[in-house]
């Protein structure tokens, strides 16, 4: 991989970076890699975060990529050798920050980049976004879990969305959604074994063999490709194929920061469904083929199933009851409470297993409505990826999101008016009915959603009810 330097910031650079230190030999090394996309208000907190660890990594590298905010000269101040003494153990560490301009490879090309200054000197590869503030004792807690099964090739932490430091409704709102729904996801792989779906780029400890192991064995020039949407769970898929396994700490957590707007929710949210239809779906794509059958992405089957039927059954209930009510001859059952009831036990018990819960994620799950809201926007979603992946458009998903997340773009308003069209067209065709075709119609469409809602919701009652093992989330 060719990376290009700005002459004059890489003189800045060497001005100021210390030189390399060789790690101590008595026990593994650790090398963190940041990379960094116009974080300047978020990177120092993730530096200071790293820097106070009771287990220092041995080396830090920002890698600033594609920035045109004032991320450099924030993190520079940080450049040099740091220590830190934690029970009666001195650790000593060194912050190098690289800016390497214009990368079209993006994330993928900064944590190339990074991997490429430790890998011959170093054990593991921490790798920890520009946008996550790491616990206190995580990089502690990855070490020991990862040191203890030669058979890991890499762990992610828990990890969590921030609280939203914007005001307003809608940045509170989304918060919460995304907080309930990284619950969800984590608790989900804690209770599989802890066998992780995916080894997330917000906070994961790599194996720098596993690393090279994949290169081997897939023929990669490097670790990352840019052949998928989502180079953390294509790499997961790698390591996994190489008989590692891939876990998510039990004690290990980082707060990430999360996105305060819908246009830059659904921007992010589009590209990571994207990209895991690409790796499920059966085929080849370019040098990646589909893996249906990796053990990786059985939880990204259920959960694409799961929200199949969550837009089968509320669609279609919304048209039923407005089709019967439009004929007056809508009769209602106390038995439908039965779903919107166990949909809060179920949110109340993702809620409450939240380490750090807040009044806010309790209000989220018990007032059902903005759960409920939040999942329709999930649905729009799940529409808008697997629409772009039939229609095969060639876009490029992470300029999209990084245009959603400057403000741009209004795809995000797409599968509300498309919802609204097709309403308005079934309205239209349903007034054209005789009375006895409607009454057919409803006739067997209620029975048929009334047996599809009460299986959705027997699943549903099970992952309220099972035991979460003492896990936190």
């Amino acid at each position: 991989m060719t990376v290009l330097i700005p002459d004059h910031i890489e003189n800045e650079y060497l001005s100021f970076a210390p030189p390399q230190a060789r790690p101590e030999s008595h026990r593994a090394s650790i090398a963190c890699v940041i990379p960094a996309y116009n974080e300047e208000e978020t990177i120092a907190e993730v530096l200071q975060a790293l820097l106070k660890q009771t287990r220092l990594p041995d080396v830090i590298h920002v890698v600033i990529n594609n920035s045109d905010d004032d991320t450099f000269y924030v993190a520079r101040e940080f450049a040099g050798p740091h220590e830190h003494t934690y029970q009666d153990v001195t650790y000593r560490t060194e912050v190098y920050v690289h800016d390497i301009g214009v990368n079209k490879d993006k994330k993928v090309g900064a944590l190339n980049y990074g991997f490429a200054q430790i890998c011959d000197k170093y054990d593991y590869f921490l790798g920890v976004d520009g946008d996550t503030v790491v616990d206190r004792h995580a990089v502690e807690y990855l070490e020991e879990e990862i040191l203890s099964d030669p058979r890991v090739g890499g762990i992610s932490a828990i990890y969590t969305v921030a609280e939203s430091s914007k005001e307003g409704l809608t940045a509170k709102f989304l918060t919460s959604g995304q907080r309930a729904q990284f619950a969800a996801f984590n608790m989900d792989n804690l209770l599989r074994g802890r066998n992780m779906a995916v080894l997330g780029g917000q906070c994961s400890i790599l194996s720098v063999e596993a690393l090279k192991n994949v290169m081997v064995d897939n023929r990669q020039a490097s670790p990352w490709v840019k052949d998928s949407e989502v180079e953390d769970s294509l790499l997961s898929l790698q390591i996994k194929n190489l008989g590692y396994a891939t876990k998510i700490s039990a004690r290990a957590r980082a707060n990430v920061g999360g996105m305060d707007n819908l246009r830059a929710l659904d921007g992010q949210q589009v590209k990571w469904n994207y990209g895991a239809i690409d790796l499920m779906w059966p085929g080849q794509r370019s040098n990646t083929p589909g893996q249906p059958f990796h053990p990786n992405l059985r939880l990204r089957w259920a959960e694409n199933i799961s929200m199949v039927f969550n837009i089968l059954t509320r669609v279609t209930f919304i048209l039923l009851l407005t089709a019967a009510l439009s004929i007056h001859a809508y009769v209602f059952y106390p038995v439908w409470l039965v779903p919107p009831l166990v949909a809060v036990i179920l949110n109340l018990r993702i809620a409450t297993s939240i380490d750090g819960k807040s009044g806010r994620d309790i209000a989220f799950a018990l007032l059902a409505f903005p759960a409920e809201l939040y999942l329709w926007i999930r649905m729009g979603h799940f529409v808008r990826a697997w629409g772009k992946f039939f229609s095969r458009n060639q876009t490029d998903n992470w300029a999209a999101q990084a245009r959603a997340e400057r403000g741009s773009g209004s795809a995000y308003l797409m599968p509300a008016i498309v919802l609204l069209v097709i309403g308005v067209g079934l309205t239209l065709a349903w007034l054209q009915q005789p009375v006895t075709i409607q009454s057919a119609i409803l006739s067997v469409g209620w029975p048929v959603l009334y047996i599809t809602t009460m299986v959705q919701t027997a699943f549903m009652l099970r992952k309220a009810l099972r035991s979460h093992r003492g896990y936190r989330v």
